[in-house]
């Protein structure tokens, strides 16, 4: 590999003496100025530089100004801010003005050799995944599988091998792990590419619709059957069906999908007569479908059909490593403007990133960095535009009005009149929180949408809801 070039813009001989020592022993190419003016004529003459050392005072121009005419400069160079003052408001404004970092003088050396050492390692990091990510391209550039952790190395591998095939996958996944995203890369390197594709939330129905939007049904099958309608089975012949949350099927229906993939024929709905289809099956799901085979919620035999290749995503508390590379190509998805480079992120910020646990998964981290984006404007992400400044999130308390137990005892409030009260209470909170999306609202809850769609029957909270948006 190239030696890796820096320059040194500080009037401070001594310092640029001590710093230019060190950084050798580094085998570090150093350049130094002593002027603002004379470290950006240095640029323009002897560059491009992997990195620059700036001090925020000099004799001929603000350090905040070099950095400033820098970025103007379309200089890509990642710049580190030297001062002997702590002050927030400067280190806040170099962030924002697009400085990679800053030490405090007087620092130790070794602090500055860990955040050269980090920086370049992020930087092969990116380099890799752009190579990758090459490899892996997909319809839309900006959506791609990204991380070169140990985990996500075997799913690439796993993905390789199945791509080519018919062979029928299912992927396991916490939500927000990026289910849809290998399904569409799977799809897009197989020989099925150029047939149709078709996406169905198993969730997001209920079970007769459900039954009707897979497998079609005849005119007069029932009440709103006004004519015949094909099923996406049926539309889908010669490419591939992706049957995403499929662990709330119910046994009806999963006795139908059995069908389909042992015989390679199913029925319309109200009709007897075999239709044949050729279509691959990719399936997602973030239960334990062997849990849900045990608690005789799946079929076992279609457990079996569907884990014929199964792609199993970690989740992103257990890859951290790859944060930096998630961020970096989020930062790039959402820019500021369309015709604005991707905006940068504090050391300080990315440091909050790597600490967060992320229950979310990469969806949370993505909406994390989408709204920091619109949040800085277009500058420098500081750790102030992020939400991990507030305290871990902890169990809430019940609302007092609930917890006043004496007083609901006195009014005649039975036991089980109070829990109905708060579950309907919980419901009507999640339900707003998810956008009356029950998937959502049931992650939000810990359990599944089966459940909270029962709930919302029971309660009659589907009417409450329209007539409170009417």
């Amino acid at each position: 590999m190239a030696e890796r070039k820096l320059l040194i813009i500080d009037d401070d001989a001594d310092m640029r003496d001590v710093l230019r020592l060190y950084l050798e022993d580094k085998d570090l190419d150093v350049t130094e100025a002593g002027l603002g003016q004379e470290g950006l004529k240095l640029l323009r003459s002897k560059g491009p530089f992997d990195l620059v050392f700036l001090d925020l005072r000099l004799p001929d121009l603000d350090g905040l100004e070099v950095l400033e005419l820098i970025q103007a400069g379309g200089y890509d160079v990642p710049v580190v801010m030297m001062t002997a003052y702590s002050s927030s408001t400067q280190a806040i404004r170099a962030m924002q003005l697009g400085a990679y970092d800053y030490v405090i003088k007087p620092f130790e050396l070794d602090e500055v050799g860990l955040l050269i050492d980090r920086l370049f390692e992020h930087r092969q990091l990116a380099e890799e995944v752009r190579l990758l990510q090459d490899q892996l391209s997909s319809r839309d550039a900006r959506d791609r599988i990204i991380g070169l952790s140990e985990p996500m190395q075997e799913v690439y591998k796993v993905v390789g091998r199945v791509a080519g095939s018919s062979a029928t996958v299912l992927i396991i996944g916490e939500t927000g792990t990026g289910k849809e995203l290998v399904a569409d890369i799977i799809q897009q390197n197989s020989p099925r590419r150029r047939g149709p594709f078709i996406k169905v939330n198993c969730a997001a129905l209920p079970e007769t619709l459900l039954e009707s939007e897979l497998f079609g049904h005849e005119k007069g099958s029932f009440t709103s059957a006004v004519a015949q309608r094909k099923g996406v089975f049926e539309l889908a012949s010669s490419g591939t069906i992706f049957l995403d949350e499929i662990g709330e099927m119910s046994l009806s229906t999963q006795k139908k999908l059995l069908r389909v993939l042992q015989e390679g024929e199913f029925q319309r709905v109200g009709g007897s007569t075999p239709i044949k289809v050729d279509v691959r099956v990719i399936a997602a799901t973030n239960k334990d479908l062997y849990q849900e085979v045990e608690k005789r919620n799946f079929r076992e035999d279609l457990y079996y059909r569907l884990n014929v290749i199964r792609i199993d995503l970690p989740p992103l508390r257990t890859r951290h490593d790859d944060i930096p590379l998630l961020v970096a190509h989020f930062l790039d998805k959402y820019r500021y403007a369309p015709d604005m480079p991707p905006v940068k992120i504090s050391e300080d910020a990315l440091q909050a990133l790597l600490q967060h646990d992320w229950p979310g998964n990469v969806r949370e981290l993505e909406n994390t960095i989408q709204r920091a984006v619109v949040l800085s404007q277009g500058r420098m992400i500081t750790r102030e535009d992020l939400p991990m400044g507030a305290p871990p999130a902890r169990t809430p308390a019940l609302p007092s009005r609930v917890l006043d137990f004496t007083d609901a005892l006195r009014r005649g409030v039975t036991l089980q009149q109070a829990v109905a009260e708060v579950e309907q209470g919980m419901l009507r909170a999640a339900l707003d929180m998810a956008g009356g999306d029950t998937v959502e609202a049931a992650r939000i809850l810990g359990t599944d949408s089966a459940y909270i769609r029962s709930k919302i029957e029971a309660y009659n909270l589907a009417n409450i809801r329209q007539k409170e948006g009417a």
